[in-house]
């Protein structure tokens, strides 16, 4: 069956979600995910997105997603961030990922980027051998620091839970 590439849309939001489960439960953190539909569309299709997002699509039903924002780098400029990359098991080895990663590539070239960055987890030999193929560095100098919402919150001293939690 034939797929297509093209930008998220408020209603995709219902799929991009599963997508997104979907990936955590490969990561073995599905207990991680919090994110809820309501955030999803009001951080995406408010006033002020706080990103984007590309599809892939077979009929009705998405197949793939490109979860992307800009990154500023003080020593380089902006950047697209790769947040989130990925394809339904079932449809891996179609062309899929490389239509939605070169999509987000051209995405960062008319945004004007100096780059576009991604983590990928160290055991994820299949992504790792993806993002291989078009050369790119992988970096072994620089660790992931984090500080959750609720780290924040006791060092600020709000009571608040307004905040989201982290990555």
């Amino acid at each position: 069956m034939e797929w297509s590439i093209r930008a998220g849309k408020k209603t995709d939001l219902p799929g991009v979600l599963k997508l997104i489960k979907a990936l955590a439960d490969y990561e073995n953190a599905l207990d991680q995910v919090e994110v809820t539909l309501e955030q999803l569309e009001a951080d995406g299709f408010g006033p002020q997105p706080s990103y984007a997002l590309i599809v892939a699509e077979r009929g009705r039903e998405l197949i793939g997603l490109s979860f992307y924002y800009i990154r500023y780098s003080t020593w380089k400029g902006k950047f697209l961030y790769l947040e989130d990359f990925v394809v339904d098991a079932a449809c891996r080895r179609m062309g899929v990922g490389e239509a939605l990663f070169e999509e987000t590539m051209r995405a960062g070239v008319q945004m004007g980027v100096k780059g576009m960055c991604w983590q990928v987890l160290d055991w994820n030999e299949l992504a790792i051998n993806f993002y291989k193929k078009y050369e790119a560095q992988m970096s072994q100098n620089w660790l992931n620091g984090y500080l959750s919402g609720a780290q924040i919150r006791a060092i600020c001293g709000s009571d608040s839970e307004d905040s989201p939690e982290g990555p």
